[in-house]
């Protein structure tokens, strides 16, 4: 009964999986990806020479004018510091929006200027052309 218990024991251990990796394909497919990129490296940096014409330049950065619009609590309106009516600033949006290049429109309103008369403003002025549109505030404040 011993010796069969022996071979019993023997015969299982046989039979048990191996827990090594198995690294030669690994090594091959690395080997190849190293001669592909040994041979394509240098079409890579292969260039056409070519002498390329010489010229300077400056940016030519021309800012837009800017109109100041001033609206006061009791409903006064100012167009670059010049009194204007309601019904005039139609026209001088749209001769603004007109140019070559429109001009921003800064707004400066009143703190205590009712919303409705600053939307109108705004409503006009994106009507007439004019799509830039800003609002100045004092920052010490």
């Amino acid at each position: 009964m011993a010796g069969g218990d022996f071979r019993r024991y023997r015969g299982q251990a046989h039979d048990t999986p191996k827990a090594e990796m198995n690294v030669v394909p690994l090594v091959d497919v690395m080997l190849v990806l190293l001669v592909i990129f040994i041979v394509t490296a240098p079409l890579l940096t292969h260039a056409v020479k070519i002498d390329l014409p010489k010229a300077s330049s400056a940016v030519n950065l021309t800012k837009p004018e800017h109109i100041e619009f001033g609206l006061r609590e009791n409903g006064e309106m100012f167009w670059n510091g010049e009194p204007v009516t309601l019904a005039e600033l139609p026209a001088r949006c749209a001769a603004a929006a007109g140019q070559e290049v429109a001009p921003e429109l800064h707004i400066r309103a009143d703190r205590l200027v009712p919303y409705e008369q600053v939307a109108q403003v705004m409503a006009i002025a994106a009507r007439s052309g004019l799509s830039r549109i800003g609002f100045v505030s004092d920052p010490s404040h």
